[in-house]
């Protein structure tokens, strides 16, 4: 394991996150990059998942051309909505919008981000018909991190930063004062769902 990538990972090993994440290390897509780390995070509320995603660390030590780097993020982050945040046409915007000022609010830099905001519906009949219907929003993600002076980037505040996304998605206000604005601007957080989640 190259020192660079083992030290990344130990930052992401040590971050100190919020206490309504619930966080774990979960085997990495082993195709994307010579190393690669992952973890699976999810915002709980007693019993009821309100956010979850993964978050995957990928390092090529001989830089990546379309990457612009050794390191890259990639994530994917999914919540359900309440049926009338459902129903905005902007909210594929805000939702990205969140995503990148989650990184800026922490002073990071990055690069060559993109991705895609999905929202899918469903509707229940037969003998699930009394359940409402439901929308799941999606947020599939990657990102270039700087790096520092040593060439490692700082991971442990890009786990940080991809946390508040998660906990603002799930409809939690910021930690601190503040936290996950851009430039002062007001931060609009999706509504807690109101039952939990089923398969």
């Amino acid at each position: 394991m190259p020192p660079a990538f083992r030290r990344a990972v130990e930052a992401l090993r040590s971050a100190r996150l919020r206490s309504e994440i619930e966080i774990d290390p979960t085997r990495p897509p082993q195709r994307l990059a010579p190393y690669a780390y992952a973890v699976e995070a999810a915002v709980v509320d007693g019993e009821e998942d309100l956010a979850d995603g993964r978050l995957v660390l990928l390092h090529d030590p001989d830089g990546h051309e379309a990457w612009k780097g050794t390191f890259r993020l990639v994530t994917l982050v999914r919540a359900e909505l309440e049926p009338e945040m459902a129903a905005d046409p902007l909210l594929p915007e805000v939702c990205w919008s969140w995503l990148t000022g989650a990184l800026e609010a922490r002073g990071l830099s990055y690069e060559e981000a993109s991705g895609t905001v999905t929202m899918a519906g469903s509707h229940y009949f037969g003998g699930l018909a009394d359940r409402r219907p439901a929308t799941q929003i999606e947020i599939r993600a990657s990102w270039t991190p700087r790096e520092g002076p040593a060439g490692v980037p700082d991971t442990a505040a890009h786990l940080a930063a991809w946390c508040d996304l998660l906990c603002q998605i799930a409809g939690l206000p910021p930690a601190d004062p503040g936290a996950g604005t851009v430039a002062g601007a007001g931060v609009v957080s999706l509504p807690q769902r109101r039952g939990p989640q089923q398969a």
